[in-house]
C-alpha cells in the first residue's frame, strides 16, 4: 500500500506498462471496465488528433459532455499534450455554453450525442474556426448534427504511441456562476517532464494516500473541478475510478459494497440525501471496505455531519478551498469532533479575518476570510480587474466567505457576503436557518433568501424542497417556521415558506441563489441598500 516515489512518472503511460490489464475505470451501473492499456492508447490517439487539428502547448480544448465513459480519456489527452482543458457544465443552454467556449479561446470543442440538440445550436454561436468533435453516448440514438466530426471514426486509425513531445497540461476552470456569469480561472501550465503533474494536486493526492490499491467512487459531475480532479489524480497513482452517471443515495451504497470502494468525495447535499434513506436501507449494505471519504464545495450542517460520523465512523475528512486557489484548510474527523463546525486550520497560506474597514480582526470576531499565500498564482482569464478584486491591499486573497478563527487557529465559516440579508438594518446570514430546516424530517433541501419588503428593505423567506412533494401545505409551512423559531432567534427565521419541486442547486452542492432571488426581485435587483455586495 505504498505510494509511488515522487521522482517516478505519475500518469497512465506508466501504469499501461506496469499493469496494462488493471482497471483504470469501471462504470458503476454496468461494470464495464476500461483498462490502463486502453486508457493509455485512447488518450494517445485523442492527443494526436488534437495535434493534427493544430493545437500546440498552451492551446485550449472544451468538453461539453455528461459523465461519459470516454470523458477521462479526453481529459488525459489534454493533460499529456500540454493543453488547457475546460469542462463545460452539460446542463447549460447553447448560449451559456457558447460563452464559455468563446471566452476560453477553445480551438476544439468535444460534445456527446446526449447533448446533440444543444450542440447543433452551439455550432452557430461559436467562431467558425473552432473544430467541433462529437462522441456517441451509450443508449443515445441521436444523429450527429451538421459540421460535427465523429470522434470515434476519426481517431480509429491514429497511432496509439504517445506524442514525441509530450508535456503536462492542466485545466482552465470556469466558476459555477452562482452569483454571476462564470469566470475562467487560469493556472500556469506545469513545467518539466510528462508525469510530474501539478505539484499542489500531487501533494494533495499523497495526503489522502492515493496508491495503486485506491478504489475511488466518483459521484459528482466531471465538469466540476473536484470530481474530475480526484478521478485523474487517482489514475496518476494507478488506482481505479468507479464512475457514476449521477448521484443516487442507495446506488452509492450499492457501489461501495459491489466494488469494494475505499475512497470517495462527497458534497454535503449528498450526506443529507443519504440520511433521508430509511434506516433499513442504510443498514443493509456492507461498507466495511470504505476507509476514507472527503467532503468540500459547500458548508456542511453540524448535525448532518455528526450523524454521518455516527453512521460511518471517524473516516470523514473535510477541506475548504476554491477554484481560484487562494488557500486551503483541512480538518480530520477527530479534530472536527473537538471543533464541531470548523473547516480546519490552514494547510496552504495564512488565514486573516478582515473587517469591512480593512482592519484585521482577532480570534472570535467575524469578517471576510483572506489567505496570505505568495505562491497563489491563479488569475481570472483575460480579466485583470476581477483578479485584482480577489485581493486586498496586502495582496491577500479571498473567496468571498465570512467567518472567524478560534484561539487555536481553526476556521469557522458563517456564509458568503453575497448571500447576506439586511432586514431593517440588521445583517442576517441565511446559512443558520438553512441548516435548521434541513434537519426537519420532511425537508430534502432548503434555501433562505431575502425578498423585497417595502418597510424593512428585505424579508427572510425560506424556499423548501420536500422529501414528499405531496405534503406541501400552509400547515406544513407554519410548522417549518415554528421549527426554526424553536432553535434560532426569531429575526433569523423565515417569515414565509414557499415550496419548490427542486432547488437550482449544482451537483457540486452549490446553490444558484441568484436564480432564486431573481424569481422574487425581477428587475429590482437587490443593490447596496439591500445589503448585497
Amino acid at each position: 500500500m505504498e505510494s509511488p516515489d515522487s521522482s517516478t512518472p505519475l500518469y497512465p503511460g506508466r501504469w499501461a506498462r506496469e499493469r496494462p490489464d488493471y482497471p483504470a475505470q469501471v462504470l458503476a451501473r454496468t461494470g464495464e471496465v476500461l483498462t490502463y492499456r486502453e486508457l493509455d492508447d485512447h488518450s494517445n490517439q485523442h492527443a494526436r488528433l488534437f495535434r493534427d487539428l493544430g493545437l500546440l502547448r498552451g492551446d485550449h480544448v472544451a468538453l461539453f459532455m455528461e459523465n461519459h465513459p470516454r470523458y477521462l480519456e479526453l481529459v488525459w489527452a489534454a493533460l499529456r499534450s500540454g493543453l488547457y482543458y475546460t469542462p463545460i457544465n452539460c446542463l447549460l443552454t447553447a448560449d451559456e455554453a457558447a460563452y464559455v467556449v468563446s471566452d476560453s479561446d477553445a480551438r476544439v470543442v468535444v460534445a456527446s450525442t446526449a447533448k446533440a440538440t444543444i450542440a447543433a445550436r452551439l455550432r452557430d454561436r461559436i467562431p467558425a474556426e473552432v473544430s467541433c468533435l462529437m462522441v456517441s453516448s451509450p443508449g443515445s440514438d441521436a444523429e450527429y448534427p451538421p459540421d460535427w466530426i465523429p470522434l470515434e471514426t476519426t481517431v480509429a486509425e491514429l497511432p496509439v504511441a504517445p506524442l514525441p513531445d509530450e508535456s503536462e497540461g492542466t485545466a482552465l476552470w470556469y466558476s459555477s456562476g452562482t452569483t454571476g456569469r462564470p469566470k475562467g480561472v487560469l493556472r500556469p501550465l506545469p513545467e518539466g517532464v510528462m508525469g510530474r503533474g501539478d505539484p499542489v494536486a500531487v501533494s494533495f493526492s499523497q495526503h489522502w494516500g492515493f496508491n495503486r490499491d485506491t478504489v475511488h467512487l466518483s459521484l459528482g459531475p466531471l465538469y466540476h473541478a473536484a470530481p474530475v480532479g480526484y478521478a485523474t489524480n487517482v489514475q496518476r497513482f494507478g488506482g481505479t475510478v468507479v464512475l457514476t452517471e449521477r448521484f443516487d443515495p442507495e446506488e452509492t451504497l450499492q457501489a461501495i459494497e459491489r466494488y469494494r470502494v475505499n475512497f470517495a468525495h462527497f458534497v454535503p447535499t449528498m450526506f443529507t440525501r443519504l440520511l433521508k434513506l430509511p434506516e433499513s436501507t442504510r443498514r443493509k449494505y456492507d461498507l466495511s471496505s470504505f476507509q476514507k471519504c472527503v467532503h468540500g464545495a459547500a458548508p456542511c450542517p453540524i448535525e448532518i455531519k455528526r450523524r454521518m460520523i455516527e453512521w460511518w465512523g471517524p473516516i470523514i475528512h473535510e477541506y475548504y478551498a476554491g477554484t481560484e486557489g487562494a488557500g486551503m484548510t483541512m480538518i480530520t474527523p477527530e479534530e472536527w469532533l473537538e471543533h464541531p463546525g470548523s473547516v480546519g486550520r490552514a494547510k496552504r497560506g495564512i488565514i486573516h479575518i478582515v473587517a469591512e474597514d480593512g482592519q484585521e480582526l482577532p480570534p472570535g470576531r467575524s469578517g471576510t476570510v483572506y489567505f496570505e499565500d505568495p505562491n497563489a498564482r491563479n488569475v481570472y482569464y483575460k480579466d485583470p480587474e476581477q483578479t485584482a478584486a480577489l485581493q486586498e491591499a496586502h495582496g491577500w486573497r479571498t473567496l468571498g466567505d465570512v467567518g472567524h478563527l478560534d484561539e487555536e487557529g481553526y476556521l469557522y465559516l458563517t456564509d458568503r457576503w453575497t448571500f447576506k440579508i439586511v432586514s431593517g438594518g440588521v445583517n442576517i446570514f441565511p446559512r443558520e436557518a438553512e441548516d435548521v430546516l434541513l434537519l426537519h424530517p420532511a425537508v430534502l433541501d432548503a434555501a433562505v433568501i431575502g425578498v423585497p419588503h417595502e418597510e424593512m428593505g428585505e424579508e427572510v423567506k425560506g424556499v423548501v424542497q420536500l422529501v414528499d412533494g405531496e405534503r406541501a401545505s400552509p400547515e406544513l409551512a407554519s410548522e417549518l417556521i415554528d421549527w426554526c423559531r424553536r432553535r434560532l432567534a426569531h429575526y433569523k427565521c423565515p417569515r414565509s415558506i414557499d415550496f419548490s419541486d427542486e432547488l437550482p442547486r449544482q451537483e457540486n452542492g452549490k446553490l444558484y441563489k441568484r436564480v432564486l432571488r431573481d424569481r422574487y426581485w425581477g428587475d429590482r435587483r437587490p443593490g447596496a441598500a439591500a445589503g448585497f455586495r
